[in-house]
């Protein structure tokens, strides 16, 4: 079975496999295309990071079973102090019906709030700024949860739990 991954991105590959692999018994076959997800570099709603892990499932569909997109994001959040949690999310295609699957999600800390929402900073920039990563490329290693979650909870982990709500979905529907 042939698997495409809407993406480049490592987290998302081996998240991908590891929750297949962990969740299935399907012998499979991956390939990865670097897709646009059609939205802003920081989606900042559910719709919108919805939309956008949609938007790379239905573009990397060609010549395969199942395709994968996702798609990290910003929610409004009643009672969370800053009014926002970050969250992940996982659309699986399988060229009629979209699986939607989200991860658990947190909150940035005040400073990291305060330049993301009002100074309208990206992520990377932003923690980068703050001086709690010296890598510019955080997305592509340990994220903004692995350096919250001091290494406990890489991004890898919990980009992993949105493609296994999404399988739920697919292996009940």
């Amino acid at each position: 079975m042939i698997i495409n991954i809407g993406s480049k991105n490592l987290n998302k590959i081996n998240a991908t496999k590891r929750a297949i692999a962990d969740y299935t018994d399907w012998g499979c076959k991956y390939k990865t295309l670097d897709v646009d997800s059609g939205i802003s570099e920081e989606p900042r709603s559910l719709n919108e990071t919805i939309d956008g892990a949609i938007n790379r499932a239905k573009i990397a569909y060609k010549d395969c079973k199942y395709s994968i997109g996702i798609e990290d994001g910003i929610m409004k959040v009643p009672h969370a102090s800053s009014g926002h949690l970050n969250f992940c999310a996982c659309a699986i295609y399988d060229g009629e019906n979209i699986h939607i699957g989200l991860s658990p999600s947190f909150e940035h800390p005040p400073s990291a709030a305060k330049l993301l929402f009002q100074d309208g900073l990206g992520l990377n920039d932003t923690y980068f700024k703050l001086g709690l990563t010296n890598n510019p490329n955080l997305g592509s290693s340990e994220g903004v949860i692995g350096v919250l979650t001091e290494g406990k909870f890489p991004r890898e982990d919990y980009t992993m739990y949105s493609v296994i709500m999404a399988l739920t979905h697919l292996k009940n529907s």
